[in-house]
């Protein structure tokens, strides 16, 4: 008996995707809740898992086709064996799941102790033919790898090298440097198509201006040094400074509410709560999830938020949900080393605030000359809704408050 296999609900006002990556191929084995396709939509990668055990029999559609919600997109033979397995004894079958879980393990411990960046199609080449993607040279752009570097790094692995010959060949010349210059073309996914859409967007709708100032980071550094040890061991979760930044912004968005507002139509939609979008690298491109009522949250919860969001997006396992709303959007350049920007608004909302890299340099304190930890931060903001007194106003807030943090306390 088949089962058909459909795109899922992909979230609010999404009524389409595009096929990604298969994850298995017809005659493959499949688990129940089984990944067997990764969909890309405007904003997320999302696996389609069988709801039946089985043998997937067919695709029907293929890579970088675009399905609509609810098409037909698989086949799988409910009950049948996959072709890997039949005929095998239940020991042997036993000893090579076996096998294959301990690779998986060795894998894992392997990829977690990569300093590259994978992509998710990566990781699970990498998990699945337990090789060490750290022993690997990658092809793609920027010496990435691919999914097909880890394949043929498995096949190397499991054919044994031929035996040197008793009798020493005559060495071949080197080959002479032919001076070659590649290109490679690889279609932009679907998520990288709607950021560069909207990002453009935002240029051409919007009056985006960019007003900026320095921050002495030197309270908020004493403050977190002082009670990182006891923040981690009461909320199991390392004290950043995302966390004063983003309670700084309420303080800032209560003051100036424009700025935590956006056009719609021939009106100003304003709000009362605070929804702060937290920009994130993900494999795929930048990712804003957002931090629903940041006004009502303390520290601990802001930081376990980010926290979560980070680790999500380099899984692939954000949602629709995740990143849909947002009033404003906080982005950290500085964890990359950028000095200084001029972030670009994340439609519909009216203002995005840039931080960057904290550096000691040279100020002047009470006539005197200090080596201080400064930080310069940016306001992007759509100057068609907020003055320029207002965005002024509102850097400002944040400013004095991460100068001194008592303010976030007492609401000042």
């Amino acid at each position: 008996m088949a089962t058909e296999i459909t795109v899922p609900a992909l979230g609010e006002s999404v009524t389409e995707g595009s096929i990604g990556e298969w994850l298995k191929q017809p005659g493959d084995a499949v688990a129940a809740d089984e990944p067997i396709v990764s969909l890309e939509t405007d904003k997320v990668a999302v696996d389609v898992p069988s709801p039946v055990a089985g043998v997937l029999s067919a695709h029907q559609a293929e890579v970088g086709d675009t399905v609509e919600v609810g098409a037909v997109i698989a086949l799988i033979e409910e009950g049948a064996t996959g072709a890997a397995t039949k005929g095998e004894e239940p020991a042997r079958a036993q000893e090579k799941r076996a096998e294959g879980e301990a690779k998986r393990e060795t894998a894992s411990e392997e990829l977690s102790a990569a300093a590259q960046t994978l992509s998710p199609a990566v990781r699970r080449a990498v998990l699945e033919h337990g090789v060490d993607p750290s022993t690997i040279k990658g092809t793609g752009k920027d010496g990435r790898l691919t999914k097909e570097d880890v394949i043929a790094a498995a096949k190397a692995k499991s054919d044994p090298a031929p035996a040197p010959s008793s009798a020493p060949a005559a060495s071949a010349p080197a080959p002479a440097a032919t001076g070659e210059r590649r290109e490679e073309r690889v279609k932009m996914t679907r998520m990288r198509q709607t950021i560069a859409k909207r990002l453009k967007g935002a240029q051409e709708q919007a009056a985006l201006l960019t007003t900026f100032n320095d921050v002495d980071m030197s309270a908020v550094i004493e403050a977190r040094t002082k009670y990182k040890d006891m923040f981690a061991k009461k909320h199991d979760i390392r004290l950043g400074f995302m966390g004063f930044f983003a309670k700084a912004a309420c303080l800032a968005l209560k003051d100036v509410p424009s700025v935590n507002a956006y056009i719609e139509g021939d009106e100003i939609v304003y709000h009362d709560y605070v929804d702060i979008s937290v920009a994130v690298s993900a494999p795929n491109g930048l990712v804003v999830p957002v931090i629903r009522d940041c006004q009502d949250k303390g520290f601990a919860r802001i930081e376990k938020d980010i926290a979560d969001f980070g680790s999500r997006a380099k899984e692939g396992t954000l949602t629709m949900a995740d990143m849909s709303g947002g009033t404003f959007t906080i982005s950290n350049g500085g964890v990359f080393g950028s000095l200084m920007s001029t972030p670009i608004i994340n439609p519909p909302q009216s203002a995005v605030l840039g931080l960057h890299r904290i550096e000691d340099r040279a100020v002047v304190v009470d006539g005197e000359i200090v080596i201080r930890p400064m930080m310069y931060i940016a306001l992007s903001y759509d100057h068609r809704l907020i003055d320029g007194r207002e965005a002024v106003t509102a850097l400002k807030i944040i400013k004095e408050a991460i100068e001194d943090p008592t303010r976030m306390l007492i609401d000042l």
